[in-house]
C-alpha cells in the first residue's frame, strides 16, 4: 500500500504576491489543497488565478490579519480601535482567551458566506489560521455543524481525524534551520499506519511590502514555491511510493 501525503498551501488571498506563488505551486507543482482567507482583499484575485485548476479549496478562517468581514463594532473582542483584527502576537501574549464566542461565530459565519460568494461552492475543508483560542475553535465547530462542513481540528502534537482518516501534521516553516525539501522528505518517510496520512502544511508565496510588514514568515515562503515546483521532488516522491492526495480524496 502506497504511503499517502497531503500537501497543503495556506494563506491564499493575503496578497497578490502570495497568490502568484501559490498558483505556481499548484499549476507546476505538488500542491493539491489550498486554504483561502475569505476576508482578505486579494481573495478574489487568488481564486481567479486558480479558476481552471483541479485543486481542493478550503476555508482558512482568519481572525488576526487584515479587516473583518463583519462590522468591527459588532465584534470588539477581535478588533483593534482602527477596525483591524488584533494581530497574532496579541493572542500569543494573552494569559486567557479573550475571544467572545458569539462574536467570533459572527465573523466565522461571515467569512463562510464570503467564501461561497467567491468560489460558488462549500469549502473542501474548514479550519483556522494561526490563532490558538478555545472559543475560536468552538466557533469553527458551531459554523461547521450549522452548514454540514468538514471541520479540520488544529493539532500539532497528535493526529486529527478527518472523514475517517488520521492526519498527522508536519509544519516546520517557522524553524530557523528550515529546509523545505528535507522537511518534506522526512515527513513522507514516516510510518503513519493503514489509517494514517501525512498532512504537510506549507505557505508558498512570493514577497511584497505587505507581507514583509505583516507576516513573520517571509523567505521560507519563496523557498516553498521552489520546493513544490521542483521536478526532482515529485520524482523522489514517486520513487519512494508516496501517493499525493487532497482532502477531496479522503
Amino acid at each position: 500500500m502506497a504511503k499517502r501525503m497531503l500537501v497543503r498551501a495556506d494563506d491564499l488571498g493575503w496578497t497578490e504576491a502570495i497568490n502568484y506563488g501559490i498558483a505556481k505551486a499548484v499549476k507546476e507543482g505538488i500542491i493539491g489543497s489550498v486554504g483561502l482567507m475569505p476576508n482578505m482583499p486579494a481573495a478574489g484575485h487568488g481564486m481567479e488565478l486558480l479558476a481552471w485548476e483541479k485543486v481542493c479549496v478550503g476555508q482558512h478562517t482568519n481572525i488576526c490579519v487584515g479587516r473583518p468581514v463583519t462590522d468591527p463594532k459588532r465584534i470588539p473582542s477581535l478588533c483593534q480601535d482602527n477596525g483591524l483584527f488584533k494581530p497574532s502576537r496579541v493572542y500569543r501574549a494573552a494569559k486567557e482567551d479573550f475571544v467572545v464566542l458569539d462574536e467570533v461565530v459572527l465573523e466565522i459565519e461571515a467569512q463562510y458566506q464570503r467564501f461561497v460568494e467567491l468560489t460558488g461552492r462549500q469549502p473542501g475543508y474548514f479550519e483556522g489560521h494561526a490563532v490558538a483560542s478555545d472559543n475560536f475553535f468552538k466557533g469553527l465547530e458551531i459554523v461547521a455543524d450549522r452548514h454540514g462542513l468538514s471541520y479540520l481540528p488544529m493539532a500539532m502534537d497528535r493526529p486529527v481525524r478527518f472523514r475517517g482518516t488520521l492526519l498527522y501534521t508536519s509544519m516546520d516553516s517557522m524553524r530557523p534551520d528550515y529546509d523545505p525539501v528535507e522537511s518534506l522528505k522526512a515527513a513522507a518517510l514516516k510510518d503513519y499506519g493503514p489509517e494514517g496520512c501525512c498532512m504537510f502544511v506549507c505557505h508558498p508565496g512570493y514577497l511584497d511590502d505587505e507581507i514583509l510588514r505583516s507576516s513573520s514568515l517571509t523567505i521560507p515562503r519563496a523557498r516553498e514555491v521552489a520546493m513544490a515546483t521542483d521536478p526532482d521532488v515529485r520524482r523522489w516522491l514517486e520513487e519512494n511510493g508516496v501517493e499525493l492526495v487532497t482532502y477531496d480524496d479522503l
